[in-house]
């Protein structure tokens, strides 16, 4: 778990430096997770004090109030300050906060009681309904206090940036510290601030569920509901490649095996299949080959990072299938993921980079499960090695979901994001049952199965896509939001792929094309609006909660039949361009389903 107690900027690659004074989030215990804003003030500033005690600049000026010209940092490219959730932008407590909110309900009740007719008939048969509009507004007025708090809890004071681009590029400049310039930029929180859209890739005709980067960087694979996966030369933005991948329903995921030479897709679909594509140099895709089958939808799969023969994949049939393509039979049901006698259906997988015997598992309930390869015991504990749960989601009713998790980069945090929740941060080195060590609110994930990420070489931030149509960037740290953009009109964004080496980032949801993001844009955000779409969101969350006991799945399947009536012509387009049937690459654990699909198809040339 990365330590708040301010190392310095070489050891993050760039990342911001926390407050001195901030404690590490505990085992099993999430008080330190928890601090309001309260827990972080600073007393009133002496003559003297250090530079971490300076006033907040304005959230939208970026200037310290009070201090003169020559004070003001220029080279951070961080002039959009330490964002606050209140309009004015102040670091205030908790108690500031709310004797804000409560002298501006005070100001509303007074103009309203000025504006109300006085006196008359028509006032004392109408007392009643003034009666009750005035309980409807004191209502409101609680209401929107409480947003205010829910929305300041939990939070902590962002770090002062640890880069600054001038001094960086003089030292660049004369030899120093080149080799860690393009880590400290790709983490420095004002090149996140200033992330634009840049263009798009079209060339989908449904919409885009996955994207990576090759291990260079240089090659981006996309992979849509019209069963089809393209190769961009994103830099160019054209096509490079363009393929029929052999599944009969919506594409899930399409990765790069690292160290193939780019010559190797693995693929996973909602039609079960895990299938391999194999690419040639002259641009073109040899044939693609399934290697397993999944008695359900196959959501996500798994990469070892240095191995370009083995992978796993995980599907809602509860199956974790280990798949090493030098075998005859390459698929290998490592365990069948339950609770008690239940089977767990699975939405995520996720290989820990440092230790690749550990891989973490997500799907129909609120836990997240880990387990060691080498000792997968079924009859121990259903093989598990280790739980974790937010400590309010154990004995929840609500029928909470995990749609997405993943390690950081060096593996001792756990990232996980929870259906119509919230995204909660986790120390993986922490035993069982431990609670959660951050926590990020302010988006909404109901309507698709939603993915989050980290941003930076060294996991800084924090990346999800929303049902509202944005982006949301939170600091790791002090889970304070730092960039709020608009990625899509469909409504919906649900992946997002960072670059591997520099700072920009692609983007997909429910729109037919592939968004490209860089920091070009001349001043930082403002973050114009974000409070008022937090509030939406959350009550909208709020409604559903109280109207749906079991929404998720409602709206899984609304989210998968509303592309399914294109199915039809998708198949009819895909017969065309099979080739004949090979040898079958399935696992003697695969399902004998009629709906598999062939197992070896011939691509044709895009």
């Amino acid at each position: 778990m990365a330590e708040a107690d301010g190392k310095s900027s070489e050891l993050n690659g760039g990342s911001e430096e926390p407050d001195p004074g901030e404690d590490q989030c505990g085992e099993g215990d999430a008080s330190t997770a928890t601090e309001g804003q309260s827990g972080s003030q600073a007393a009133p500033k002496k003559a003297g004090d250090s530079a971490k005690n300076k006033p907040m600049p304005d959230a939208e000026g970026g200037k310290v109030p009070g201090e003169g010209e020559e004070e003001e940092d220029t080279d951070s490219m961080d002039g959009s300050g330490l964002y606050s959730l209140n309009e004015e932008g102040e670091r205030d407590g908790e108690g500031g906060r709310r004797e804000r909110v409560k002298e501006r309900d005070a100001g509303k009740r007074a103009a309203r009681k000025r504006n109300r007719p006085s006196g008359g008939t028509a006032h004392h048969s109408s007392s009643s309904e003034v009666e009750d509009d005035e309980e409807e507004e004191e209502q409101e007025e609680e209401d929107e206090q409480a947003m205010d708090v829910w929305l300041g809890e939990e939070l902590r004071d962002l770090g002062r940036p640890s880069w600054r681009a001038v001094p960086s590029l003089r030292l660049r400049e004369i030899g120093q510290g080149s080799h860690q310039f393009v880590r400290r930029v790709c983490g420095a929180r004002g090149l996140v601030q200033r992330l634009e859209l840049q263009g798009r890739l079209e060339r989908h005709t449904g919409c885009v569920n996955t994207l990576h980067f090759n291990p260079s960087g240089t090659r981006l694979a996309s992979g849509s509901d019209d069963l089809r996966v393209v190769v961009w030369d994103w830099a160019r933005r054209r096509a490079e490649l363009e393929f029929d991948s052999g599944h009969k329903s919506n594409v899930f995921q399409a990765k790069f095996l690292p160290h193939s030479g780019d010559s190797t897709l693995a693929m996973c679909a909602r039609d079960g299949q895990i299938r391999v594509a194999e690419l040639s140099a002259m641009q073109r895709c040899k044939n693609t080959k399934r290697v397993a089958q999944h008695k359900g939808a196959a959501h996500k799969l798994a990469l070892e990072p240095d191995s370009p023969c083995c992978f796993l994949s995980a599907g809602e049939d509860a199956v974790v299938f280990g798949i090493d393509l030098r075998l005859d039979r390459p698929a290998n049901k490592l365990v069948v993921v339950k609770e008690g006698d239940k089977k767990v259906g699975l939405y995520t997988i996720f290989v820990n980079p440092v230790n690749t015997h550990h891989f973490a598992v997500g799907g129909r309930d609120q836990y997240i499960r880990i387990y060691d390869q080498r000792k997968i015991n079924e009859n121990d504990n259903n093989g598990v090695l280790k739980k974790f749960c937010p400590s309010h989601l154990v004995s929840s009713e609500s029928k909470t979901n995990i749609t997405c998790l993943l390690y950081s980069h060096d593996g001792t945090e756990l990232l996980t994001s929870y259906n119509d929740e919230d995204i909660y941060l986790f120390d993986s080195s922490h035993s069982d049952g431990a609670d959660y060590c951050r926590r990020y609110k302010g988006h909404r994930n109901n309507a698709t199965v939603k993915g989050v990420n980290f941003y930076g070489p060294s996991s800084e931030f924090v990346i999800s896509g929303s049902d509202c149509g944005h982006i949301y960037l939170w600091d790791k740290v002090s889970a304070r939001i730092v960039q709020f953009m608009e990625g899509d009109r469909g409504g919906v964004v649900n992946c997002l792929e960072p670059h591997p080496h520099l700072p920009g980032l692609a983007t997909s949801g429910l729109d037919h094309d592939v968004k490209l993001w860089a920091p070009t844009a001349e001043n930082p955000t403002g973050l114009k609006g974000l409070k008022d779409v937090m509030k939406k969101n959350k009550r909208e969350r709020d409604e559903d909660t109280v109207r749906h006991g079991d929404q998720y799945d409602t709206q899984l399947l609304w989210f998968l039949m509303r592309h399914m009536r294109n199915r039809r012509s998708q198949r009819t387009r895909r017969e065309g361009a099979e080739g004949d049937t090979d040898e079958s690459w399935s696992s003697p654990d695969s399902s004998d389903e009629e709906d598999g699909g062939p197992d070896h198809v011939q691509c044709m040339s895009s």
